[in-house]
């Protein structure tokens, strides 16, 4: 299955291929400079490899306009450099031991180098950016808010009278879903799509973006190992509430009082992660969580169910099934 799609159209896929190979090229290219330490901290986690999915959506926009048109490649690379960046932050902030199945940088490094090293991608990411036109330079100022603006309110916990799982999910869109709407909406808006297309992509990235992060949250909990290139459980040890242990936290059933309590903070003792773990996986939680992670793939595929009936729209539909069932 090419970049995780099974029965893609052999003609895009090998068009796909060409363009993501010159991604690849470029996103080295753009770590290169005078300083060893940064380049050596900039392609760790560039060269630990990823799914690459928002380079791959910024591809696909483009395929309902001219795919060939200046500027795409490079707003695949800036996409996958914002990406990059917001992960070595994160990994500080979580104090993750693991990223892509490799040592995270602020585990190898320490905090303050993984931080700058975020900082430098965004640079990158941004010179980059700069040759694109003020449109995309503005759409990454207002990504890159909605980005910051997640992981504040996530941070700072509800408080605008939302319910815990609405706020959860208002977060995950701003985090996750910002970004991936964004690659789909500069691939097709540099290839010159039609507006309404454009606007379809982008709604259909925002939504794509909060099933795979959901996705994630149910690989969390359901991976027995690290498969997944994360630690399963991380979000236990962190205290961090998700999708499955909020229909827990919010549950008002005897039964569940206890593992409330658990999951009410952070859990510091392995043997208590594990038997947590444990539960959460015979919890009717995870069914509930599946069945909205479903919900949310239908409501993503429906925002593209206007566009023209090409190879690209349904290599789109192919991909949003992919992510809800990923094991990793």
């Amino acid at each position: 299955m090419a970049f995780g799609i099974p029965k893609i159209d052999l003609g895009l896929e090998l068009s796909l291929k060409r363009d993501m190979k010159r991604v690849e090229e470029k996103l080295l290219e753009q770590i290169q400079g005078d300083y060893p330490l940064v380049i050596e901290t900039s392609r760790h986690l560039v060269t630990a490899g990823g799914k690459r999915l928002r380079p791959l959506l910024a591809l696909l926009g483009a395929q309902f306009g001219d795919p060939k048109a200046d500027g795409i490649i490079e707003a695949a690379v800036v996409v996958e450099l914002t990406h990059l960046a917001t992960l070595y932050h994160d990994d500080v902030m979580d104090e993750a031991p693991l990223r892509r199945g490799v040592e995270s940088a602020n585990e190898r490094w320490g905090n303050t180098v993984a931080i700058l090293t975020g900082d430098y991608l965004f640079a990158k990411a941004s010179d980059l950016l700069a040759d694109l036109g003020p449109e995309a330079v503005r759409l990454q100022a207002r990504t890159f808010e909605r980005l910051v603006i997640g992981q504040i309110s996530e941070t700072q916990g509800s408080t605008s009278g939302l319910s815990l799982l609405d706020h959860y999910l208002k977060v995950v869109a701003d985090k996750t879903g910002s970004l991936i709407a964004t690659s789909a909406r500069l691939g097709a808006m540099l290839a010159g799509a039609p507006t309404a297309e454009i606007e379809a992509l982008t709604a259909f990235g925002e939504k794509i973006g909060v099933v795979f992060q959901l996705a994630d949250d149910v690989i969390d909990i359901e991976s027995e190992s690290t498969e997944s290139g994360k630690t399963p459980g991380t979000d236990l040890r962190e205290g961090v509430p998700t999708l499955v242990t909020l229909f827990i936290l919010t549950s008002d059933k005897p039964e569940d009082a206890e593992l409330k309590a658990i999951l009410s903070a952070p859990i510091k003792d392995e043997a208590v992660v594990e038997q947590t773990l444990v539960a959460l996986r015979a919890h009717p939680a995870l069914a509930q969580a599946k069945e909205l992670l479903n919900n949310y793939a239908a409501q993503a595929q429906g925002e593209i169910a206007g566009l023209p009936d090409n190879a690209a729209k349904r290599a789109l539909i192919e991909l949003c099934e992919v992510i809800v069932t990923r094991t990793a």
